[in-house]
């Protein structure tokens, strides 16, 4: 274990980001932020069967951090008057046939109503695949491009979960709606007014939107997935992969000091005003889903605002942190053999504790 440090030794956050690989992940990158400073640090291999350290400030693909990303933009553009939270999306996008029940609101706390395009969970709880997202379905697939609009138009050829507003379900298809929404509004692609707007007013250097080349652009780790077929397990390395399966919601290239940075701005008021953040962080429904950030009670810990993601393989993020910004938590992983269903759930409720239980 090394680190790349801006603080003093931690050897309790050397423990934890050690305690991630010893519970199957091949390589992990933890940034913690607080009133010491900020630390980073690593642990695990580049690939497996090797024996070198992950890169410092690896890059990886991101995931469903995005959304928070995304979200943020769209409540700039409210902000700016040029979108009304509790408007219809359909006014913005008439090509799609939208209920003009769902408003921008519903999309960014999955109220929507709209149906998953890459899967849903049936009444027993069986996941049911719409587009190629799980298993080999998706290796033979993962180098394909779409297009937001056709992700979009897949998943309103399928019954919608509930009425608009009736209900909530987490879905991929809210924040690429969201994407179609800020072109619309914008006139300019997704990437640019992140561009404009996040990425280069708070020096992300090390983050790319709306990605769909298959390469990792800058130093990275190799990640990998485990799937079933024919009734053998095979792991395959993942590390070249098209995430524009998930765009809007999960196409994403970031490091965990990028995404620190990131939380820390946009709790810390320099993205939104205050009473669109103050919006964003006030949980609904039955999943505690504010505005693209979960809120999560702790009990005598406190609260934190979190949203985690992972690719469809191989990798995964972390971007968790106090409600005010002031201490914060975010890392990238790669998975190895192990299946991240069955370690992450332990592995990450050890690491917040780490973090924010004192």
């Amino acid at each position: 274990m090394q680190n790349t440090a801006t603080t003093t030794h931690r050897p309790e956050s050397q423990q934890a980001v050690q305690a991630l690989v010893d519970a199957g992940f091949a390589a992990a990158e933890l940034c913690v932020r607080d009133d010491r400073g900020r630390w980073t640090g690593r642990a695990g291999v580049s690939e497996l069967g090797g024996t070198a350290e992950p890169p410092a400030g690896a890059q990886g693909w991101a995931g469903s951090v995005m959304k928070t990303f995304t979200a943020t933009l769209v409540l700039q553009l409210v902000a700016e008057g040029r979108i009304d939270l509790d408007g219809p999306v359909a006014g913005h996008l008439p090509g799609f046939g939208f209920d003009e029940r769902i408003t921008v609101r519903m999309l960014l706390q999955h109220t929507s109503g709209l149906c998953n395009y890459t899967g849903e969970l049936d009444a027993d709880g069986t996941f049911v695949m719409g587009l190629p997202s799980q298993g080999r379905a998706w290796v033979d697939n993962r180098f394909h491009t779409y297009r937001p609009e056709e992700l979009v138009r897949s998943a309103l050829s399928r019954p919608g979960r509930f009425e608009p507003g009736d209900g909530q379900s987490y879905s991929n298809t809210n924040y690429t709606v969201a994407l179609l929404l800020i072109e619309a509004v914008t006139g300019n692609t997704y990437a640019e007014e992140a561009q404009r707007r996040i990425l280069d007013p708070l020096g992300l250097a090390d983050t790319v939107v709306s990605a769909t080349s298959p390469d990792l652009p800058g130093p990275h780790a190799h990640g990998y997935y485990r799937y079933e077929d024919g009734g053998e397990w095979h792991v395959v390395d993942v590390s070249r992969q098209n995430p524009s399966l998930l765009a809007g919601a999960g196409d994403l290239i970031s490091t965990a000091e990028d995404l620190n940075t990131f939380i820390s701005a946009l709790l810390g008021g320099r993205l939104l005003p205050a009473p669109l953040l103050a919006e964003m962080l006030t949980p609904h429904g039955e999943l505690n889903l504010g505005l693209g950030l979960w809120v999560q009670n702790l009990g005598p810990a406190g609260t934190i605002v979190h949203h985690n993601g992972g690719a469809p393989g191989g990798y995964g993020a972390l971007m968790i942190s106090t409600p005010d910004g002031s201490r914060t938590l975010t890392a990238t992983l790669t998975t190895g053999e192990a299946d991240p269903a069955q370690v992450f759930p332990a592995a990450l409720g050890a690491l917040i504790m780490s973090v924010f239980g004192s």
